[in-house]
C-alpha cells in the first residue's frame, strides 16, 4: 500500500492552517435574488438550485412552462459548488459499476451518456456559460501492484478511446513517484469550474423567464403547495432536486445517505516540477481514493480518501470542516508530490454527497411530484440528464431513457438506524482493508458484489 501509515505531522496541519474555510469555487459570492415573501403560482416548482434543478428549470422554460426555483441558500451552494469539477459523461458511475447492475442496457446508457455530455458542451456555447471547461479526458493513476493487471484487462469499450500508460509514460504525463502506471480515457471527460457553471445556469434560466428565489428554504409540501417560511408556491407539478439535504417526501430517505467529502486547494504551483501539460483530472485506483486536478490558475485541488458518514446523517454547516481529514489529505498530497514540499493550501472545505446503493442517480414520481437524487459524487455532467429525465417522467413523456430499467427501478434501500450506521461504517472499513491486502476483497465485500451492491472506487 503506497500511502503513509504514520499520523500526519504538525507541518502537515500548518500547511492548511490559514486556508479559507469555504469552497474555492464559491469564493466570489454573487448578489442573491430576492427571497420568496408572498404566495405565488407556477406550472412547475423546483426545489433545489443546484445542477439538477437548474438544468431542469432551463429545460422546462424552453418548453414554455412558467417555472419557479426555490433555493435554501444561493444557487450552487450545496454539492454543485463543492465538488472537484470533474465533468464525466458516465451515467452509471463508470462502466464496471454499470455492467454490474444494468448490463443489458449499457450500450444504450453509454450512448445516452455521450449524447448528454455533447448536449452539455453545446449548451455552454448556446447560453454563453464560461465555466473554464477543458475537455482533457481523465487519468486513472495506478498506485499499487494489485492494480497493474488492469493495464492488460482495460480495453476500449462502448466507444471510449483509451491510452494505457506504463510507469514511465504515466510519470511523463504527471510526475509522481507513487505512479506505477495509468489509464487515460480521452472520451467524454473534462474539468470545469462548478461554481461558474452554477452561476451560468442560474443566469441562463433567469434569461428564459425562470423565477429563482434564493434564501427561500422549502419546509414541506401540502398538496400542490410548496411551503417556505414567508410564502408558498402553488404549482401544477413539483420537482425535488435536493441532493443530500433532507428530502420533502419520506420515500427518498430510504435510499439516500449523506456522506461527507473533503477538499484542499493549494496556492498556484510551478508546473515545471510536475509536468501535467495535458491538465487531465486524475483519480487513483484504490477503494479509498484521491481525486485531483488543476484550476485555471494552476492551483491543485486535492480531495477524497475519507468518506465520512455520521450517525443519522446530519447535513449542517458545522460538518463542513474536519481537521482529521484535512491533515490526512495534506499528508497524502505531499506524499504524491514530494517536490512540492512547502506549498500552502489556500482553501479547505467539505460537503455532503447524496449516496445511493447503486452509486448513480435514481428517479421517482408520485402523482404530481418527481425527484432525481443519488448521484454519489459523479453528478456534474449527469445532473443535466437527471434533471431533464425527471421532468420527462413528471410530464409523462415517453423517451428512450424513461423506458429503461435504469430509470424505472430504485436502488436497494439502506436499513434504518442504528443498523444503517453500522453497515456503512463496516463496509468502509472492509474497503480500506482490501486496499491494505493487495486488493483482495473479503467475505463481506464479495457478498455485496454478488448482491449487486459492490463498489470498488
Amino acid at each position: 500500500m503506497p500511502w503513509p501509515t504514520t499520523a500526519p505531522t504538525d507541518a502537515h496541519r500548518a500547511s492548511y492552517r490559514d486556508a479559507e474555510a469555504r469552497s474555492y469555487w464559491l469564493r466570489t459570492p454573487h448578489e442573491p435574488t430576492p427571497a420568496l415573501t408572498e404566495p405565488t403560482s407556477a406550472d412547475l416548482c423546483i426545489v433545489g438550485g443546484g445542477f439538477t434543478g437548474l438544468w431542469a428549470a432551463l429545460y422546462a422554460a424552453q418548453q414554455g412552462k412558467d417555472v419557479v426555483v426555490l433555493e435554501a441558500e444561493t444557487a450552487g451552494f450545496g454539492a454543485s459548488g463543492r465538488n472537484g469539477g470533474f465533468a464525466v459523461a458516465s451515467l452509471t458511475h463508470g462502466i464496471d459499476n454499470g455492467l454490474a447492475r444494468f448490463a443489458e442496457e449499457m450500450p444504450a446508457l453509454e450512448r445516452l451518456a455521450f449524447e448528454n455530455f455533447d448536449g452539455l458542451t453545446a449548451d455552454l456555447t448556446r447560453h454563453r456559460i464560461d465555466c473554464d471547461f477543458e475537455p482533457t479526458g481523465e487519468l486513472l493513476a495506478l498506485t499499487d501492484n494489485y492494480q497493474l493487471p488492469w493495464l492488460q484487462d482495460e480495453h476500449e469499450r462502448f466507444g471510449h478511446k483509451v491510452t494505457l500508460l506504463d510507469a514511465q509514460q504515466m510519470r511523463a504525463e504527471v510526475n509522481s513517484p507513487t505512479y506505477l502506471g495509468g489509464v487515460w480515457d480521452h472520451t467524454g471527460a473534462g474539468i470545469l469550474d462548478p461554481g461558474k457553471l452554477a452561476a451560468g445556469l442560474r443566469d441562463a434560466a433567469s434569461a428564459q423567464g425562470v423565477r429563482i428565489y434564493e434564501h427561500s428554504a422549502a419546509h414541506h409540501i401540502d398538496g400542490h403547495d410548496v411551503i417556505t417560511a414567508q410564502g408558498r408556491v402553488r404549482a401544477k407539478k413539483i420537482l425535488l432536486a435536493t441532493s443530500a439535504y433532507p428530502p420533502l417526501i419520506k420515500e427518498i430517505k430510504r435510499y439516500i445517505v449523506p456522506v461527507y467529502d473533503y477538499v484542499l486547494v493549494t496556492e498556484p504551483v510551478d508546473l515545471t516540477q510536475i509536468g501535467w501539460r495535458n491538465r487531465q483530472g486524475i483519480g487513483d485506483g484504490g477503494n479509498q481514493f484521491h481525486y485531483y486536478r488543476l484550476t485555471r490558475d494552476n492551483r491543485i485541488l486535492f480531495g477524497g480518501w475519507d468518506a465520512v458518514y455520521r450517525y443519522k446523517g446530519p447535513v449542517t454547516p458545522k460538518h463542513d470542516q474536519h481537521d482529521q481529514t484535512f491533515a490526512t489529505l495534506a499528508q497524502h498530497f505531499f506524499h504524491t508530490f514530494p517536490q512540492l514540499e512547502g506549498t500552502r493550501f489556500t482553501h479547505r472545505w467539505g460537503g455532503a454527497i447524496d449516496t445511493s446503493s447503486r452509486f448513480s442517480v435514481f428517479f421517482g414520481v408520485k402523482r404530481h411530484v418527481a425527484y432525481a437524487v443519488g448521484y454519489t459524487g459523479l453528478g456534474v455532467a449527469a445532473a443535466r440528464f437527471g434533471g431533464r429525465t425527471a421532468l420527462d417522467l413528471l410530464d409523462g413523456r415517453v423517451t428512450e431513457a424513461t423506458q429503461l430499467k435504469y430509470v424505472q427501478s430504485k436502488p436497494i434501500p439502506f436499513p434504518p438506524e442504528p443498523l444503517r450506521y453500522g453497515v456503512v461504517q463496516f463496509t468502509r472499513g472492509r474497503l480500506a482493508a482490501a486496499d491494505r491486502n493487495n486488493g483482495r476483497r473479503g467475505l463481506w465485500l464479495r457478498t455485496l458484489d454478488k448482491l449487486g451492491l459492490g463498489f470498488d472506487s
